[in-house]
């Protein structure tokens, strides 16, 4: 299926999906791949889409041959793919992305699973991106290929202690070596925004490195997480996909006033979008 080529590019996409402008989906797009197509609904056609482009890594990265533009292409399709299953995308402030070439660190809150598939296409194309993932992704039968492909902190979710003395010590010299994080404070995924379980990693990280932080703000609950197993859940259509990238704040302000402005900037965002926010333990609006 992969075979040791790039990934397809069908033309509907075009030389670049995401550029330094505000991206919308306008109308609805049309399925540029024929046998997905024939996969009604969407929640099926969205998952063997994923599986196909997942596939199709793993081959390349198998060969030696899996880099940052293959990553972008991965997750370009990805981007597609949610359009072709019906889903609305809309990312701003890409400009403040492309405004300082030099690496950050992206602190947001994480929603979903989807944001992980569309993250490298958006951001790919202006930064190079780097993971911190879990070790035992490094070894798992379909993704361990990739991750190791690409750069990544590996962390054992045993010790917690551990695990931030690593992502301190590597990310500090990923950063140094111009590769940007995104980090996600929250413990898990989560539909609402609790500002008490939004941590100030990312912001301890940036400023040991002497990079900005760019916030991001996220509504992906397009995919929505499973019972049974979080990472499979219905694929709700007709949820719009909403990212938005904030202006870089840089580390030499203090720690508290950084985490601050991250904070205000995503909860502005999702109370905009109507998700729900929680702050002192209270519900917000």
């Amino acid at each position: 299926m992969a075979g040791g080529k790039k990934l397809s590019r069908p033309e509907q996409i075009g030389e670049k999906l995401f550029t330094p402008s505000d991206y919308h989906t306008e109308g609805s797009r049309r399925c540029a791949v024929s046998w997905l197509r024939l996969l009604p609904p969407a929640t099926i056609r969205f998952y063997a889409g994923i599986f196909y482009t997942v596939l199709q890594a793993r081959g390349i990265a198998r060969k030696g041959r899996y880099d940052a533009e293959q990553l972008t292409l991965s997750s370009e399709f990805s981007s597609r793919l949610a359009e072709w299953c019906g889903g609305q995308l809309h990312v701003t402030g890409m400009e403040n992305l492309y405004r300082n070439p030099g690496a950050a660190v992206i602190v947001g809150n994480h929603m979903s699973t989807l944001e992980t598939f569309l993250l490298p296409g958006i951001i790919g194309p202006a930064k190079k991106l780097g993971f911190v993932v879990k070790e035992s992704l490094l070894t798992h039968p379909i993704f361990g290929d990739v991750m190791r492909a690409v750069p990544h902190i590996a962390v054992g979710r045993d010790n917690p202690r551990q695990d931030l003395q690593t992502v301190m010590e590597k990310g500090a010299e990923f950063l140094k070596n111009g590769v940007s994080f995104c980090i996600f404070p929250q413990a898990t995924r989560s539909g609402t925004f609790d500002e008490s379980k939004f941590n100030t990693l990312g912001v301890k990280l940036a400023r040991r490195a002497g990079v900005p932080v760019i916030p991001l703000a996220m509504k992906t609950d397009f995919w929505g997480n499973g019972r049974l197993f979080k990472d499979v859940g219905r694929i709700r259509a007709k949820e719009p996909i909403r990212i938005a990238f904030g202006p870089e704040i840089p580390t030499t302000l203090p720690q508290a006033e950084v985490h601050g402005r991250v904070v205000e900037f995503v909860r502005a965002n999702l109370r905009e979008w109507g998700v729900s926010c929680i702050k002192g333990g209270e519900k917000e609006g």
